[in-house]
């Protein structure tokens, strides 16, 4: 069975290989046709490939195994590479956004397309097309914020790429350049919009939150499926590179010895992990049932979600 390191080295290598192919296509294109938004495109593609770059070497430091300035390992180096992903994103919509007003108020006009530009930028809707579906299949199956980012960037490379095939094709037949800017535009934006949630998942994260309250239901269900753990509560859940750091707190019979107190603690920690995927660590703390610690102010209990 193929492991999360050999599926994000796959999906790493498939879009380097795609987004070199596709670059170099493009600009070589781009340069023949005398088509400024196919280069542009090209260009875009190449950022693409140092993207991919960048997917290697963070995970080669994600990789590292846990020292003492590092107890929990490396894995947070996705979470950043993805926040810095989405910054790069940003800033290449809104360069777009802007390059594309600026050529609309200056009444610059389009060049009109070759048929080797258009196939070119057909050729190029198709691959990233097949590499963004590719890259978001391997990120879910890895669990790889950093992938399924990457994939979201290439859906943005799609509709680029669209909006410079339609913009060029509308400019052509209608003589203006007024379509291509305005499509250019509204794709600037979308890839602003793109990088804005990107951004807003990786943060989440890097503050240890949680959007969803599915995970905590479910270890919530694994304490109750153990016979002499009672009461879950101050359940806290973060992620690191895809997998779940787990604390929470339960109660159990006073009268329990420490190693049957400690015995059903591994109980629910194997509960947990048989109802829930990859998971890191998992810390749980016994207290006497009914004397919970007064004024614990982090964490979710049962009655929360």
């Amino acid at each position: 069975m193929r492991t999360k390191a050999d599926t994000i080295k796959l999906a790493t290598y498939t879009a380097l290989a795609g987004n070199v192919a596709l670059a170099a296509l493009k600009i070589a294109m781009g340069f023949y046709a005398k088509s400024g938004a196919l280069l542009g495109d090209g260009i875009d593609s190449s950022v693409a490939v140092a993207l991919s770059v960048m997917v290697l070497v963070t995970y080669r430091i994600v990789a590292s195994p846990a020292d003492t300035k590092h107890p929990w390992g490396h894995g947070r180096a996705e979470t950043v590479a993805t926040a810095f992903l989405s910054f790069v994103l940003f800033f290449m919509g809104a360069q777009l956004a802007f390059t594309s007003a600026s050529k609309l108020i200056s009444g610059e006009t389009a060049q009109a397309p070759s048929i080797v530009g258009a196939i070119a930028a057909v050729i190029s809707v198709a691959g990233k097309a097949l590499l963004a579906w590719s890259q978001n299949v391997l990120g879910k199956r890895a669990g790889s914020a950093l992938i399924r980012a990457n994939a979201k960037n290439m859906l943005g490379d799609v509709m680029i790429s669209l909006g410079v095939l339609a913009g060029l094709a509308i400019s052509a037949a209608t003589g203006t350049g007024i379509a291509d800017a305005v499509f250019a535009i509204l794709i600037g934006l979308w890839i602003i919009k793109t990088a804005v949630g990107i951004f807003l998942e990786a943060n989440l994260e890097l503050l240890d939150g949680s959007g969803d309250m599915g995970p905590y239901r479910t270890i919530f269900e694994a304490v109750n499926a153990v016979e002499g753990a009672d009461h879950p509560h101050r359940a806290r859940m973060r992620r690191i590179a895809g997998f779940w750091d787990i604390d929470l707190d339960i109660e159990v019979d006073p009268r329990l010895t420490v190693s049957q107190a400690h015995g059903i603690a591994l109980r629910v920690e194997e509960e947990i992990k048989r109802r829930l995927e990859n998971v890191f660590d998992i810390m749980v703390h016994v207290e006497p049932r009914g004397e919970a610690e007064d004024g614990e102010e982090f964490g979710i209990s049962e009655e929360e979600v």
